[in-house]
């Protein structure tokens, strides 16, 4: 899996594990990409934060500090389809 693919899924599905707590396989999901980032990509470090309109991953690879943006509807998409089907939402 790529590194920017990764890092997308990681942070759709962290944005779903912080809006739904109790949501033990988004947290689950969560761990397995975290895994991805550290064994297949080596980031020592990676967080997230939203603003109005834009979702900044901060990363660490091989020493080098990196960001990526993201636009925070694009990222919240997987959030949105959760919450917008009867079926997870018992």
């Amino acid at each position: 899996m790529k590194l920017q693919d990764a890092i997308f899924n990681w942070l759709q599905i962290s944005l779903v594990a912080e809006a739904r707590p109790q949501d033990g396989a988004a947290r689950e999901t969560m761990e397995f990409f975290e895994t991805i980032l550290r064994e297949d990509h080596a980031l020592s470090r990676f967080l997230y934060v939203c603003d109005e309109s834009v979702c900044t991953v901060e990363y660490s690879q091989d020493g080098q500090d990196k960001l990526l943006r993201y636009d925070r509807e694009l990222a919240e998409q997987l959030l949105t389809d959760i919450n917008s089907n009867p079926k997870y939402n018992e």
